[in-house]
């Protein structure tokens, strides 16, 4: 099998490229992702996503860390703001159709293995159903994405091969790939996620909020149709 990354996908006709710079772990990131969504249906304008790899916590052990400890650890929050902190995002994701369920026991994984099954999934035409079933997997399943099993379940629930993905998660063959566009997108400042880029010309970092989305959304729609 041909596993030579793709660097684009086909997008429906009219589509506005949008690549989003994102780690699994971020709650962010799927937040601000389904604030695009939102942006997206409410507006009509259709969109072609991409997302690129980046990792929150490289230097994370493949056994992971508690989520809790972690967020305290990293950032100085007391057990309380930690918690009051999720507890916000636990509403905003309901408010998009989305679940995090995080216990005391959650945990947080590294995710350079990860990346390297999304582009696989790029090369296979499902990288964006499977970057969504990981965030799923991870924030409402509370599933281990540490285990090459779990991973190679996922996969298949949105269509790949299961003895190809695992022998990409096995063999490590697009590490050097991943770490290419983790740089990539690094030398140019990119710092944070989530970052997206629309029509190759705007970055917003961050989930801005459905208000924010469908404002770039109609702005980049606009120029692309006056060209």
């Amino acid at each position: 099998m041909d596993t030579q990354i793709k660097m684009t996908t086909a997008r429906p006709q009219n589509a506005i490229e949008v690549t989003i710079v994102s780690d699994v772990m971020c709650p962010w990131c799927i937040i601000g992702y389904r604030q695009l969504e939102q942006a997206m249906a409410d507006t009509g304008i259709k969109a072609s996503i991409r997302w690129e790899p980046f990792e929150l916590n490289p230097d994370m052990p493949v056994t992971g860390q508690n989520t809790s400890e972690h967020i305290q650890q990293k950032y100085g929050s007391t057990p309380e703001q930690s918690e009051q902190s999720r507890a916000q995002m636990k509403t905003l994701g309901e408010s998009l159709d989305f679940a995090f369920n995080w216990t005391p026991k959650s945990h947080m994984w590294n995710t350079f293995i990860t990346h390297q099954l999304l582009e696989f999934a790029l090369s296979e035409g499902k990288q964006h159903q499977l970057k969504l079933a990981l965030f799923e997997a991870h924030f409402t399943d509370q599933r281990d994405l540490s285990q090459t099993d779990v991973l190679v379940d996922i996969a298949a629930t949105v269509g790949l091969d299961t003895d190809n993905a695992k022998r990409i998660i096995e063999s490590g063959e697009l590490g050097a790939i991943t770490r290419e566009k983790q740089q990539y997108w690094q030398a140019r400042g990119i710092t944070g996620v989530p970052s997206m880029i629309f029509g190759g010309k705007y970055l917003v970092t961050g989930a801005q909020g459905v208000a924010a989305y469908t404002d770039i959304l109609t702005r980049t729609a606009a120029e692309a149709a006056a060209v």
